[in-house]
C-alpha cells in the first residue's frame, strides 16, 4: 500500500468522523431547541389549566432532565454506542452515585414533599434554613431564594424541609413591630392617642386589625410604647420606615422633650 492510498484512507476516515461529529452537534442543537419548545408547550398547557407556578416549574425540571438524558443516549446511539448497554451502565452509575451521595436523593425526595405538601410556593416571602427572601423556584434538589439585598441563594431541599419554615405570605397581613421611647415628663396616654390617629394615614396600613399602640415597659428614660401597624408582607419595609418617620414627626410636633436618663446621687458621708 503506497502513501497516497494511506493518505486517502486517512482523509476518508477523518471526513466520515467529521461529518458524524457535525451531525451530532446539529442533532444536539435541534434536540435542545425541541426540548425547550416542549417545556414551553407544557407550561402553556398547565397555565391554561391554572396549575400553580410551583408545580409547573418542578414538573418542567423533571421533564427537562429526562429529555436531556434521552438526547444524550440518542447521540451516543448515532455514534454506534450500544444504548441498552449505556442505559445499564447509567443505571448502575446512578445507583453508585446515589449510594455515595445519598444527600442528592434526600434533597430530591424533600423537593417532592415540598411540592405536594406546599408549605410555600413560588413568589412567597419566607424564612427557611436561616435564609429570608422570596421563593423563585423549587428545583429538583434545591430551593432558590432571592434575599431582600438581591442575592440569589440556593438552599438544599432537605435542609429546608427538616428546618423551621416561616411563610410571611400565607396570611393576608403581618404585624410591624416598633418601639417608641418617651421622656418621663410625657403623658403616655396623649402620645398613644396621637400615634393611633396618624398610623391609619400611612399608605398600605390595613384598617382591620387596627394598629396597636400601648405601653410595653418602663426604663430609666421613661415609658416605652410598642407601635404595631399591620400590612401585607409586600409593603412591610415601606410601612416600617414610614412608621419610624411618623413617630419622630408626631413627637416633634407635640413638643415632647428628648428622652434622657435621670440618676440620683446621694452622699451618705
Amino acid at each position: 500500500m503506497d502513501m497516497n492510498q494511506i493518505l486517502q484512507n486517512v482523509i476518508n476516515i477523518l471526513t466520515t468522523v467529521g461529518l458524524k461529529i457535525l451531525a451530532a452537534v446539529v442533532l444536539y442543537m435541534v434536540g435542545r431547541w425541541l426540548i425547550g419548545f416542549v417545556i414551553k408547550l407544557m407550561h402553556r398547557a398547565l397555565e391554561a389549566q391554572h396549575v400553580d407556578a410551583t408545580i409547573q416549574r418542578y414538573l418542567g425540571n423533571i421533564i427537562s432532565v429526562a429529555l436531556n438524558i434521552a438526547l444524550v443516549i440518542a447521540i451516543l446511539g448515532y455514534f454506534g454506542v450500544e444504548t441498552t448497554t449505556f442505559a445499564a451502565l447509567l443505571a448502575g452509575a446512578g445507583l453508585a452515585i446515589g449510594a455515595a451521595w445519598g444527600g442528592l436523593l434526600t434533597n430530591f425526595a424533600a423537593g417532592a414533599f415540598l411540592v405536594v405538601l406546599r408549605p410555600y410556593k413560588v413568589g412567597d416571602f419566607i424564612t427557611a434554613a436561616g435564609v429570608t427572601g422570596t421563593v423563585k423556584e423549587i428545583g429538583l434538589f434545591v430551593t432558590t431564594i432571592l434575599t431582600p439585598d438581591n442575592v440569589v441563594t440556593f438552599v438544599g431541599n432537605n435542609k429546608v424541609f427538616s428546618d423551621t419554615i416561616q411563610n410571611f405570605s400565607a396570611s393576608p397581613f403581618r404585624r410591624v413591630d416598633l418601639l417608641a421611647q418617651l421622656n418621663h415628663s410625657v403623658d403616655a396616654n396623649d402620645a398613644i392617642k396621637r400615634l393611633k390617629a396618624e398610623l391609619g394615614k400611612i399608605p398600605n396600613v390595613v384598617t382591620q386589625p387596627p394598629p396597636d399602640v400601648e405601653i410595653l415597659e418602663f426604663n430609666l428614660s421613661g415609658p416605652v410604647l410598642c407601635v404595631r401597624p399591620y400590612c401585607h408582607t409586600d409593603h412591610y419595609w415601606q410601612v416600617y420606615f414610614a412608621t419610624n418617620k411618623l413617630i419622630r414627626d408626631t413627637f416633634g410636633a407635640a413638643g415632647y422633650p428628648t428622652p434622657e436618663r435621670h440618676y440620683v446621687m446621694r452622699n451618705n458621708g
